[in-house]
């Protein structure tokens, strides 16, 4: 059996993390990928934008917008062949994006303004996306795709002390 997620970034219909909601089946709207072995796709990522205040010699301030979001129409299942407990793993592909949300306002919020602050956030955006697929992977990996339900249970008690230590960034 085997499962998969992937970063989308896009104007598809999406919805953002919360800690209020958690995935159910009906969310995952796509056609499933037959030739897939995956039994269950995710679909989630970082969208991210900013504003600047400047004048002509000096940055005075920005803002920025750091969401984790679900794609519902890019994310797909084989209804046969999926339980709880994949959704569960599936949830928590989705609490790992936000974990990374997270991880970039932390980041952000220390960072003060400067001329190169567009520049210095574009990176941060960068990294980070790097990081989440780096991560998602080794989830993967390390749980054998949910088979492995130790390891299932290793990375949901990690991702959950995770959210709760960056709860301040919370979307």
């Amino acid at each position: 059996m085997c499962f998969g997620f992937f970063l989308f970034n896009g104007d598809a219909t999406e919805f953002s993390w919360s800690d209020t909601y958690k995935l159910t089946w009906n969310d995952f709207q796509g056609a499933p990928d037959q030739n897939s072995e995956a039994v269950a796709v995710t679909a989630s990522g970082i969208t991210f934008n900013y504003s600047i205040k400047k004048t002509k010699t000096k940055v005075l301030s920005f803002k920025t917008m750091i969401k984790a979001h679900f794609y519902p129409e890019h994310s797909w299942c084989k209804e046969s062949e999926v339980d709880d407990h994949v959704l569960s793993h599936e949830q928590l592909h989705f609490d790992i994006t936000e974990l990374h949300a997270r991880l970039f306002r932390e980041k952000v919020d220390a960072l003060r303004p400067s001329q190169n602050v567009a520049e210095t956030l574009q990176d941060y955006h960068k990294t980070i996306n790097e990081n989440l697929e780096n991560m998602q992977n080794k989830y993967d990996s390390e749980s054998n795709y949910s088979i492995d339900k130790e390891g299932q249970a290793i990375w949901q008690s990690y991702v959950e002390k995770e959210l709760k230590r960056l709860s301040k960034y919370k979307s």
